[in-house]
């Protein structure tokens, strides 16, 4: 049987992943705003990776899917809780996103679970692309928003920002696959790009997960290499500072300095989350019902969702919702302890899942969530499948075996 997987769907999955919520009025044709590329996209997706799955060798992997059942029960409950949503609940798109959602889930994991090694470089090579080419755009074509704030073809900054760090792991992943260091040559204007998307969360979770990437291997760092990456990056950062426009460095004055460390302005995220805080109090067992955050506060205060993960669950799903999350988070973590066949992989997988996850717990909705089930989707088919050598040479092995 074939070993290895097609392409096809993994480049469609990341496209949708990345792209967002796409409409074709963003396009330019307002007469089509009906079309959403992403589920025209998804049942494309979906029907290569049904030609894959059948000519596929199943036999290679071993059982490892509570956290997929738990996960997707999960997705359910939010999608019932829509029964008592309140009225001015938008349970229709949000309805929308969360089907999609369950099935980027299950689409990537049966995806990867082919053939993780290929499936996850693939998905590294086409992130590295893309924040090349989004980071390219958000500085000379976009430009700065209303807040001078930078993002790319009609994404917010905080999505934006989320896609430039899994640049850099994708540059430190590629690096460390080609053993070459000409990836991590980019990652300077990543950083940049991450910089000018003014998301202080989002650079707060990458430096978080950097630093606990750092500590783990850390008997493995040498000298050297450390140095020269450390000269190497002040250096870019330097240069950048003082060749750069006004724009930039006017936007980190005013965005890191003076409204972060002298004005400690936080958007009014505590305002928002004590409002959260105090809906899920009062709607302790079931929640609000879906888009309940809205329904009852958002609309009157022109709040689109609580910009945490966790308090939007625990708000709009209560007790139930937050114990099905939990389950979902502890099963899988029990899944990819120890990586599996291919700690490295599965490791690096991780980072990137913990590092979405740990952006969500201070912007974006369920949807914007994604990448985070997406990688930690794949990180778990990484870690369930067993390593090719293993599962080729156990045949051979047979065969001498009864060789006289």
């Amino acid at each position: 049987m074939r070993q290895r997987i097609f392409l096809a769907p993994g480049l469609l999955l990341v496209l949708i992943a990345i792209g967002g919520r796409f409409t074709l009025d963003r396009a330019g044709f307002p007469e089509l705003a009906w079309v959403d590329l992403r589920v025209v996209g998804t049942a494309i997706a979906l029907v290569t990776l049904a030609i894959d799955l059948a000519v596929r060798d199943r036999s290679d992997r071993k059982p490892g899917e509570g956290w997929l059942v738990a996960t997707l029960i999960f997705f359910v409950f939010q999608i019932a809780s829509a029964l008592w949503a309140p009225a001015a609940s938008r349970v229709g798109p949000q309805t929308v996103d969360l089907i999609l959602l369950g099935t980027l889930t299950l689409a990537f994991y049966y995806w990867t679970l082919g053939d993780p090694d290929r499936a996850l470089h693939y998905t590294f090579q086409l992130f590295f692309v893309a924040a090349i080419v989004f980071a390219l755009a958000a500085i000379f074509v976009n430009g700065p928003g209303e807040q001078g704030r930078y993002s790319a073809f009609g994404g917010g900054p905080n999505v934006f920002v989320r896609i430039e760090l899994l640049g850099v792991i994708s540059a430190i992943t590629l690096s460390l696959r080609s053993r070459r260091w000409l990836p991590l040559l980019v990652t300077p204007l990543f950083l940049l790009a991450a910089v000018l998307s003014g998301s202080r969360a989002g650079l707060m979770a990458g430096g978080a997960v950097g630093v606990a990437a750092l500590w783990k291997i850390r008997s493995r760092l040498k000298a050297g290499p450390v140095i020269a990456a450390g000269i190497f990056l002040v250096t870019a950062g330097i240069v950048i500072w003082f060749s750069a426009p006004p724009a930039f460095t006017s936007l980190f004055q005013e965005r890191f300095v003076e409204q972060t460390v002298q004005e400690q302005y936080l958007s009014d995220r505590t305002d928002i989350w004590a409002a959260a805080i105090r809906m899920a109090v009062d709607h302790p067992l079931a929640g609000a019902g879906l888009d309940g955050f809205y329904g009852l506060i958002g609309v009157n205060q022109m709040v689109e969702y609580p910009h945490n993960y966790v308090l939007a669950v625990a708000a709009e799903g209560g007790l139930i919702g937050l114990g099905l999350l939990a389950c979902a988070v502890i099963l899988w973590a029990r899944t990819v302890r120890g990586g599996g066949a291919r700690p490295q992989v599965t490791g690096i997988a991780v980072a990137a899942a913990v590092f979405v996850a740990l952006s969500s717990l201070f912007s974006g909705d369920y949807y914007d969530a994604r990448l985070f089930w997406t990688f930690a989707a794949m990180a778990a088919a990484a870690a369930v499948a067993r390593a090719r050598t293993v599962a080729t040479a156990a045949p051979a092995r047979e065969k001498e075996a009864v060789t006289p």
